[in-house]
């Protein structure tokens, strides 16, 4: 029965599926993520854009970020805990519906009291600040998004890169070539049609930005979730237990998570149900639900369009009907 868990479990989510299996301790593992600041824990924000939403019963939604991390070699320039991709999956429990929605990092919130900042920040800000950063960071993507955060997973980078290569890469077609030649000291091309990725592949995929767009990069982030997806469907991991050890040491020792062992279950429930190849897809960007600003010191920002956040709760709201 054990070895059905683990196997039905590895399907779920990519990178998700593979989080559960670090929880048999249900304990939160920050040993390579940072030092834990001043555990006060900040008081609610004041502002009615702000609000709560209650939880449903109907529905799961998951937050998934991704972080340098304090290992990554231009952590200390770039900020190890602040996050470069933001992604929602979200699951209708009545219709079996999914989503998969990006968040941009330029978005402008409140993220204490009177602190405006960027969204990427928030993590970082409640990991520092707060006597309970995943809470903190669940409430503030609630509020934003008007749907309840249950649970919440952080991976770094070179955590995604191992999994990758423990998968023995991952595959992706494309349908114009891919070129980064700023970003990572050396031209960086993929070709149109079917490549298959290695981990540093995969991972410069993801997080190229330089020639391309923030919203490009979230959907090549999309892309490689769901081709980690593919791999993981298509072996048999439980017939290669040195490949299954191998993925599980790759990200037990990066991952921050509140995913326990009472949550397999429903974890488990919801991988057979999906239908994966029918999620939606959506990139929340200026073409939709935001626009650019400057703010007070002149940087670059995203505000929406709409004030209190109103259009981009009602999409969150509208993806799954």
């Amino acid at each position: 029965m054990k070895k059905i868990y683990v196997r039905r479990g590895l399907i779920l989510l990519g990178i998700v599926l593979l989080i559960w299996l670090t929880s048999f301790n249900h304990t939160i593992n920050v040993e390579n993520l940072g030092f834990w600041g001043n555990l006060t824990q900040p008081a609610p924000t004041p502002d009615n854009s702000y609000t709560m939403p209650e939880k449903e019963a109907d529905r799961l939604d998951v937050l998934i970020l991704g972080i340098r991390g304090k290992d990554d070699p231009d952590a200390t320039d770039g900020g190890p805990l602040l996050t470069d991709s933001i992604e929602i999956l979200s699951y209708n429990k009545k219709t079996n519906a999914a989503s998969l929605v990006s968040l941009p990092r330029d978005l402008q919130v409140l993220v204490q009291d009177d602190r405006l900042d960027k969204l990427n920040t928030v993590y970082e800000y409640g990991y520092y600040h707060s006597s309970d950063p995943i809470a903190f960071v669940k409430n503030k993507i609630s509020q934003i998004t008007g749907v309840y955060i249950d649970k919440m997973v952080v991976i770094n980078f070179s955590s995604f890169k191992e999994i990758v290569d423990s998968l023995g890469g991952v595959d992706i077609t494309l349908a114009k070539p891919f070129d980064e030649n700023k970003q990572w000291g050396y031209e960086f091309h993929l070709p149109a049609g079917l490549n298959h990725l290695d981990g540093q592949q995969a991972l410069y995929y993801a997080r190229s930005r330089y020639s391309s767009t923030d919203f490009d990069r979230s959907q090549r982030q999309q892309q490689i979730m769901l081709a980690i997806k593919d791999k993981l469907v298509n072996l048999n991991l439980m017939s290669d237990p040195v490949k299954t050890f191998n993925i599980f040491n790759a990200i037990r020792k990066d991952i921050v998570t509140d995913i326990g062992i009472f949550d397999i279950n429903q974890f488990l429930s919801l991988a057979k149900q999906v239908d994966f190849n029918k999620v939606k897809k959506y990139v929340i960007s200026t073409d939709n639900l935001v626009h650019e600003a400057r703010d007070t010191n002149n940087s670059y920002i995203l505000l929406p369009n709409v004030a209190e956040f109103k259009e981009i709760k009602d999409e969150f709201q509208l993806i799954l009907k």
